[in-house]
């Protein structure tokens, strides 16, 4: 049949021709753009999963940058800590070399006491001058702060690292396991040794974590004379005398099962045996003799006792227990807990200021805190406490603080103690070397590995968006030719069906 007012081959051919030029415009702007997915309608399911994956590859990758300036940061503070040890190194050789009264003149001796009044105001000032941008590092701007503590119950405390979602955090220590001395008491029979003749003598070898000591006493020899004699050397044994009754309680110095106090008599002197021997401690009341473990004719190999370390809980974990200290480290919460020695021995909760059932303190803030996760939640964040290094926080409180070897101060070397002196700056360094250990375990187990945990996330992330979104080349090349034929096709045939009509004319002779 021979119609011209409608054309149907023509809107066929036209409507083939659009959606071809169509196929070619897609194909075209894929190519140009290289993605799959330019708008919405090109894949609405795919665009969503693109989109979500490039918000997430872009917060790791600031994750990574957060990082990088955090390890920055770190060797700011390392750079600080190294000088301070340094520092610290030198005034112990000096408090060393003045402890040699009898080669030194006054004038040197003051001279040294300068030098350490020197390192004492450059380590001050190194802790104040220390910082990144402008924050300070290492004056404890970072370190914790903390309220609530009972300084009858707890000496000592250092929070390393806490995380937490409100105000503050509560910490809860509970004891499990009481701290003990190591302990021997002697029993001599009375207020003085009777032994078997005027000339006879008893020899004991007392010794501890630090050295041995043999000592010989003869007959008549107060309990009191005796005590006084081993504590002579308590600096070189670890072991301390007290007078009981009619006997000599031995103690170590220290709390914790590396502690040890051991007895060996290598002569007896014909001590009458009914009255006298070495006794063990009880373990329920380290002030009360136990059951007998050896007479002194018979200790020819040394009677031995350890002390015990503390156990217990901090916030409801198993904490480590050293002397009377606990330690807990978990990745929300690192915390160091001195008690005092009667807490140490008694088991149950270790409350705070405010009195029976608080908890032993509550930290309030503070801490570097360093965000190394692309979700901002407090699983994504880590922290660490950076102390406080001046001269006046370096120590503790049984020992004492470094501040104290300034000149007029208890441990000066011109008139003070240098023996507390060199133990300070032990402590002092031990700090410091421990908080440059920790430091540089931060950088490297947390930061370091951090950063190769989120490359890796960062580069799976982005293949996962490329196969959604980006365009394969091979694919649209193929489908450019294509449309390319199918237009040209298209578009003659649509020029043919327009001059169909033209053929009616003929039947019109």
């Amino acid at each position: 049949m021979a119609r011209i007012n409608t054309n149907v081959q023509s809107l066929v051919a036209q409507r083939v021709l659009g959606q071809n030029n169509a196929g070619l415009g897609q194909a075209l702007e894929r190519l140009s753009t290289g993605l799959k997915i330019n708008r919405g309608k090109d894949d609405p399911a795919g665009l969503i999963a693109s989109e979500n994956l490039r918000a997430e590859q872009k917060s790791l990758g600031q994750a990574v940058s957060n990082a990088d300036r955090a390890d920055q940061v770190l060797n700011i503070a390392e750079g600080g800590l190294q000088e301070v040890s340094s520092l610290l190194t030198e005034l112990q050789g000096l408090l060393t070399a003045s402890a040699s009264e009898a080669g030194l003149s006054k004038e040197e001796k003051d001279a040294n006491q300068l030098q350490i009044d020197s390192i004492l105001q450059t380590i001050d000032r190194v802790a104040g001058a220390t910082n990144f941008q402008g924050i300070k590092l290492l004056n404890g701007n970072f370190d914790f702060t903390v309220s609530g503590v009972n300084a009858t119950n707890v000496t000592d405390f250092k929070v390393n690292a806490a995380k937490f979602s409100g105000s503050s955090l509560n910490v809860n220590v509970a004891v499990t396991r009481s701290a003990q001395q190591a302990g021997m008491f002697l029993s001599l029979g009375g207020a003085n040794i009777d032994l078997s003749s005027a000339t006879a003598q008893l020899v004991v070898e007392v010794a501890g974590t630090k050295g041995s000591r043999e000592f010989s006493f003869s007959s008549g020899t107060s309990i009191a004379a005796m005590r006084d004699a081993i504590n002579q050397f308590s600096d070189v044994t670890g072991v301390t005398a007290t007078t009981s009754g009619t006997g000599i309680k031995l103690s170590s110095d220290a709390f914790g099962s590396s502690e040890f106090v051991s007895v060996k008599s290598t002569n007896s002197g014909g001590i009458q045996t009914s009255q006298s021997g070495i006794y063990s401690l009880s373990a329920s009341d380290f002030g009360a003799a136990a059951a007998q473990a050896a007479e002194f004719s018979a200790a020819s190999n040394p009677v031995r006792d350890a002390g015990q370390d503390i156990g217990g809980t901090i916030n409801g974990v198993i904490a480590t227990g050293s002397g009377k200290n606990l330690r807990l480290a978990t990745d929300f919460l690192d915390v160091d807990v001195a008690l005092s020695t009667a807490e140490s021995q008694g088991l149950g909760n270790v409350d705070g200021a405010g009195g029976s059932g608080t908890a032993a303190f509550a930290i309030t803030g503070g801490g570097a805190n360093f965000q190394l996760a692309s979700k901002v939640e407090i699983a994504g964040q880590v922290s660490i406490g950076i102390q406080d290094v001046a001269a006046r926080k370096l120590g503790n409180s049984t020992t004492g603080f470094l501040s104290s070897l300034a000149s007029g101060k208890a441990n000066n070397i011109v008139d003070g103690d240098i023996t507390d002196a060199q133990k300070v700056v032990g402590e002092a360094i031990k700090q410091v070397s421990g908080l440059r250990g920790r430091v540089g375990a931060f950088q490297k187990n947390v930061v370091g590995a951090t950063i190769r945990s989120l490359g890796v996330n960062i580069e799976n992330t982005a293949a996962a968006q490329s196969v959604i979104r980006d365009a394969d080349f091979a694919a649209e090349t193929a489908n450019l030719t294509r449309s390319q034929i199918l237009v040209s096709a298209s578009t003659n045939i649509l020029s043919l069906a327009n001059s169909q009509p033209q053929s009616a004319l003929q039947l019109l002779g």
